[in-house]
């Protein structure tokens, strides 16, 4: 077995963390190897947020056509084509992995490594017959789809699976109420499918605020999403009619022609050799660090979604970041700070949070906690046959009243909430929000004009 040797840091794993580690060690003079079976970008270029995206946009001029009667227009719907709309997002995708193969291999001079990589000790890796070695390896291989063991689980597809339709099943069951379940739900039955989502759970986004959680499930409800909550799966069935889901005490749902499972995800650390280097693995797979990404092994580290934080891309890059100024920039104290990260769940309405829930902030503050919520039907829909709600909270604590949380569901939340956020890191308070002049007409402006009749006690 042949061994390369001479680089600064390898790579396990091309996805947007590993991916940034790389590019940032290059740029810094290093020379670097990366390790990747597939295209690059890993879940969130192919399989996750960038389709996904992409597929939203589409549900929103389906929604925009459904009320363009409203502002005057007369407007014929004559078809839609699920597969023409695959095939123009594949082939987008496509292009952003074929520019960032060339814009690592040819202008960062990486060196791509094709194949699934293993470690063999602390400081080398083999792919494919072949060893590199180097002081410094992270490890970033993601995660993938996790699919319950019940009987007939294989009747099913993954979110995997949906990003591979080329048709439009018309009745779909999604199990799993988390962001995936209810990011799929909107967008199927935006384009017509008939939707059913189903969890063990006794609402959607159990993590996210109360108020987000019950606004959003009211309106999937509106717009004809069947919501079964709590469900427990026991299994899928192949019937004439369609595939039927059995549940506890003879409860079943059904028939679909498709059902997706959208149980959660598990980090990609079983087949690493992460045993073979020594390296920590929780029950569950994931890997722990440090607040610096270590791991227990010297030279070895792990980011992104394989850690088990906080499984969002702009995370594992943020991290892949600081690791490599800290390992070859001199910058000793570089890391990631996982407070205060928000983050965005593409329903239909988009909805965002940073910060603490309104019960963690009473939980951590007690009654030091002061809550402002606003909810109201945006100018958008004024003239609109449908509607779609907006609601937003303030979740403060202490004598002054410092932002600690905020919440938002609807329309441009995800864009709203990135200057907002900037906000709650910087430890403003709700007079620093009184004390902003709003911009009039939008939506956003409700987050600093809510007045006293607006807090909740």
């Amino acid at each position: 077995m042949s061994t390369t040797q001479g680089y600064d840091l390898i790579v396990l794993g091309g996805g947007s963390g590993g991916l940034a580690a790389a590019e940032r060690a290059a740029q810094l003079g290093k020379r670097v190897a990366l390790i990747e079976p597939h295209a690059l970008g890993g879940t969130c270029v192919n399989l996750g947020c960038v389709p996904k995206k992409l597929m939203w946009y589409g549900s929103q001029v389906a929604e925009s056509l459904r009320n363009a009667a409203g502002f005057g227009f007369d407007v014929e719907v004559k078809s839609f084509s699920w597969k023409k709309l695959v095939d123009a997002r594949r082939a987008r995708v496509k292009g952003i992995g074929d520019w960032w193969e060339g814009y690592a291999t040819k202008d960062l001079g990486i060196e791509l490594v094709k194949g699934y990589g293993r470690l063999v000790n602390a400081n080398t890796v083999e792919v494919g017959g072949v060893e590199y070695s180097a002081p410094h390896i992270v490890l970033s291989t993601g995660g993938h789809p996790f699919v319950p063991p019940v009987a007939g689980a294989e009747l099913g597809i993954t979110s995997d699976g949906f990003f591979a339709l080329d048709e439009l099943p018309k009745r779909v069951a999604i199990l799993g109420g988390g962001y995936i379940g209810v990011e799929i739900a909107g967008l199927m039955r935006s384009f017509g499918a008939e939707v059913t989502v189903a969890d063990i759970a006794p609402r959607v986004l159990m993590p996210f605020d109360l108020m987000l959680s019950e606004t959003l499930s009211q309106h999937m409800l509106h717009e004809g999403i069947e919501l079964h909550m709590p469900f427990k799966t026991s299994g899928l069935r192949k019937t004439d009619d369609g595939i039927v889901i059995d549940g506890a005490e003879d409860k079943t749902l059904g028939a679909f022609d498709c059902v997706i499972w959208a149980a959660g995800r598990k980090p990609n650390t079983a087949s690493i050799g992460l045993e073979a280097a020594g390296i920590e693995v929780q029950p569950n797979g994931f890997v722990p660090t440090d607040e610096y990404q270590n791991t227990n092994v010297p030279g070895i580290y792990a980011i992104g979604d394989m850690t088990g934080r906080l499984a969002l891309t702009p995370v594992a890059v943020a991290a892949g970041r600081r690791l490599m100024m800290r390992l070859f920039a001199g910058q000793t104290h570089a890391k990631l700070d996982y407070n205060n990260v928000p983050s965005v769940v593409f329903s239909h309405p988009p909805m965002g949070s940073v910060g603490l829930t309104e019960a963690q902030a009473r939980e951590e503050f007690g009654t030091a906690v002061s809550v402002y919520q606003t909810g109201f039907t945006p100018m958008k829909y004024a003239m609109a046959a449908h509607k779609s709600p907006t609601a937003m909270k303030l979740v403060c604590a202490g004598v002054d009243e410092k932002v600690v949380g905020i919440h938002i569901i609807g329309d441009g939340a995800d864009e709203m909430l990135q200057g907002f956020a900037v906000a709650v890191k910087a430890g403003l308070t709700k007079a620093d929000f009184d004390n902003t002049v709003a911009i009039h007409p939008t939506s956003s402006e409700e987050l600093v004009t809510l007045k006293a009749s607006d807090r909740l006690d």
